[in-house]
């Protein structure tokens, strides 16, 4: 299978930089998968998980927003905030929805209501996709 070289980028760190198979990313529009010859394409990203897949294996991270550019032979993310899956602090995030969730109280109806109930639906998404299911 062809490869391509695909960065992530942070604020504080490169968390990743390697040739790889496939990224799967989570669009504004949509979620979103990468292979080597896809279309040159830049994307606005929202809160969720990056799905990394090399060789067989797949490596993930959390993603709390931003944006991709696929140049034809490089995938860049440039995160607002980002980190490897298994080092997400998944309290933190409970916390931040619980935050939100008590502002929207305040808010009066327009677009900045809009857009906090969108981010509150994103980060709810991203803590049920965090947290492992429990049996019955």
């Amino acid at each position: 299978m062809a490869t391509f070289r695909f960065d992530l980028v942070s604020p504080s760190e490169m968390l990743f930089t390697e040739e790889v198979d496939q990224v799967d990313l989570p669009g504004v529009e949509g979620d979103f998968g990468v292979l080597a010859g896809h279309v040159p394409i830049v994307a606005l990203l929202r809160p969720g998980i990056i799905t990394v897949k090399n060789g067989g294996n797949a490596e993930k991270f959390v993603l709390m927003g931003g944006f991709a550019e696929f140049s034809g032979s490089e995938l860049t993310v440039l995160a607002d905030a980002a980190s490897r899956a298994d080092e997400f602090d998944t309290v933190g995030l409970k916390a931040r929805i619980d935050e939100v969730q008590e502002s929207l109280g305040g808010m009066s109806a327009g677009e900045d209501l809009d857009r906090t109930i969108k981010l509150l639906d994103d980060y709810k998404s991203l803590h049920v996709a965090l947290t492992p299911a429990t049996a019955f």
